[in-house]
């Protein structure tokens, strides 16, 4: 019998109380969720610092951008107003005269300073026919008319306006595109090195400049100006803040160092503490009783994580120590034991041997049958530590199948001197039947059913001679107990039955039951007792 400390297998290792989730995620998943969580707000900190920088960028940008388009909106509504009120002037004058020269060449003079490629008005009389200036292309059908002008654009070319009501000269200029990014043209540093222009007629668009090397990527700022005439409008563009190499850089950084800090400060506890800890733990877990843990932690670089698989490896050495101190003492504990049951069992037979001879020397059959009562006893007794002594090596349990067995074979052979003299015809028809499944027993148990065995086929012997007793051992309503059967024609209600159980048997077969912690049933028509033993098991 091997007496050790007891482990457990880490699968069935004590859990606390925590949620599940928890127990599920490993220690080092926990640390770099902890840091991740942690330096978190210090690279969110970051961004947000870089995108404010580049959204201050932007709003100066934004800034200029407007003083910018309301300049050249102010400045184009201003010519494009000053001329035409010149042409509507010299309309007027036509109107009343149409052959006043001075008034046509006044408005020949304010556009006679541009090209005739770039501006170039027409006045027409009611007819159609040109009073004054070069011919001028009319509105279409898609023109904005909002009194007294009408406005439309010549798609690449430029702007044309028209006024006049109903019953007068109408008056037509035309302004180029080139033109009109002239004198929109803001002034030197209001909108940055590159701006593009266009303006805006309702749905329709007159681009008047363009940004050189614009890509589908590339981020624009847009000011909208009003002329103040006719529904026209001037659009602004230039360039924001570019995405660079250097933003793209100052943006990632902070995320790629939080996650490079998070990452490298779990691969350092994970390699430095939580490794070699899951590596003890394998070393502890594989432990088994007289075996020294060797851990592999003692070549780590954390001195506490060393320090503690010495401390395992120092409490294994002792534990295998008073393992071996234990084992040797339970060697020498288990032969004592083995030679107290032989010598008890050798005292037992010369207690017997004594018995039997004192017997024979018997003055009368009653001295005789007291002895052989005496020696059934001490043979029943004898039986439980011949065969306890025999079982010691496996521990099992006393078989009760030889016990009962051999136990009858005894009483047999001792049924002759219990029946004194008048036995000797009678003896021979003494029958003990057997029918025992193989149940094992503990040592007070055994002792307890040799004993009332013993006791009740005496009884059945002492009620009539010739008594067949039948005992049996089978498996009983309850688990782990079984049933012990005597049944003999002997042992039905009689009065002979009765007061031999009064005066000799009826206390000690009870104090037996006790001791075998169950009721001893009598049936006294079949002449059956019965008890439940509790068992170890089967053989």
């Amino acid at each position: 019998m091997a007496v050790g400390v007891e482990t457990r297998s880490p699968a069935r290792w004590p859990r606390g109380r925590t949620g599940g989730a928890s127990r599920n995620v490993t220690t080092g998943a926990k640390v770099f969720l902890i840091l991740s969580i942690a330096l978190l707000p210090l690279a969110l900190i970051a961004v947000v610092a870089t995108l404010q920088t580049g959204r201050l960028a932007d709003q100066e940008v934004r800034a200029r951008l407007r003083v910018a388009a309301d300049e050249s909106a102010r400045a184009l509504g201003i010519e494009l107003i000053g001329d035409m009120t010149a042409l509507r002037a010299a309309s007027r004058a036509l109107a009343r005269d149409p052959a006043d020269a001075p008034s046509c060449a006044r408005a020949q003079g304010v556009f006679g300073q541009r090209s005739a490629v770039e501006v170039r008005f027409a006045i027409l009389d009611r007819d159609g026919r040109l009073l004054c200036g070069r011919p001028v292309p009319a509105p279409g059908g898609e023109a904005v008319r909002a009194a007294p002008f009408a406005a439309a654009f010549l798609p690449d070319r430029g702007l044309i306006l028209e006024m006049g009501r109903r019953g007068e000269p109408r008056t037509r200029a035309f302004f180029s595109s080139a033109f009109l990014a002239r004198v929109a043209e803001p002034s030197p540093g209001r909108s940055g090195t590159d701006y593009a222009q266009g303006l805006l007629l309702g749905q329709d668009r007159l681009a008047l400049s363009a940004l050189p090397g614009t890509t589908p990527l590339t981020r624009l700022e847009t000011a909208r100006g009003e002329l103040g005439f006719a529904g026209l409008s001037l659009r602004t563009s230039v360039p924001s803040a570019p995405i660079t190499s250097s933003f793209v850089v100052a943006l990632l950084l902070p995320l790629l160092m939080w996650a490079a800090a998070a990452g490298i400060t779990w691969l350092v506890v994970d390699r430095l503490l939580i490794d070699p800890l899951r590596r003890l733990r394998a070393s502890v877990a594989a432990y088994r009783p007289g075996e020294v843990i060797e851990p592999e932690a003692r070549a780590v670089p954390a001195q506490e994580i060393r320090e503690l698989g010495e401390t395992f490896r120092a409490i294994s050495r002792t534990v295998a120590l008073h393992e071996q101190g234990l084992a040797e003492g339970l060697v020498r504990q288990t032969k004592l034991t083995r030679e107290v049951h032989h010598r008890v069992k050798n005292n037992l037979q010369v207690i017997s041997s004594l018995i039997n001879f004192h017997a024979r020397g018997a003055p009368t059959p009653e001295a005789t049958t007291a002895y052989a009562s005496i020696q059934r006893r001490v043979d029943a007794l004898a039986v439980v530590h011949r065969n306890h002594f025999a079982e010691m090596e496996d521990n099992r349990g006393l078989p009760l199948r030889s016990v009962l067995g051999e136990l009858a074979s005894n009483i047999r052979a001792t049924a002759p001197q219990a029946m004194g003299s008048q036995a000797g015809a009678s003896a021979g028809r003494l029958g003990i039947v057997l029918d025992i499944d193989n149940y094992l027993v503990g040592q007070d148990t055994g002792v307890a059913v040799a004993f009332l065995v013993t006791e009740l086929v005496e009884l059945a012997m002492t009620c009539d001679p010739a008594a067949q007793v039948r005992v049996s051992l089978k498996p009983a309503d309850e688990q782990a107990r079984a049933r012990l059967r005597i049944v003999s024609r002997a042992l039905t209600d009689s009065d002979e039955l009765r007061d031999l159980m009064t005066r000799r048997y009826g206390r000690i077969v009870e104090g037996l039951s006790r001791q075998m912690r169950s009721r001893l049933h009598h049936d006294p028509l079949s002449g059956a007792y019965e008890i439940d033993l509790i068992v170890l098991g089967r053989d």
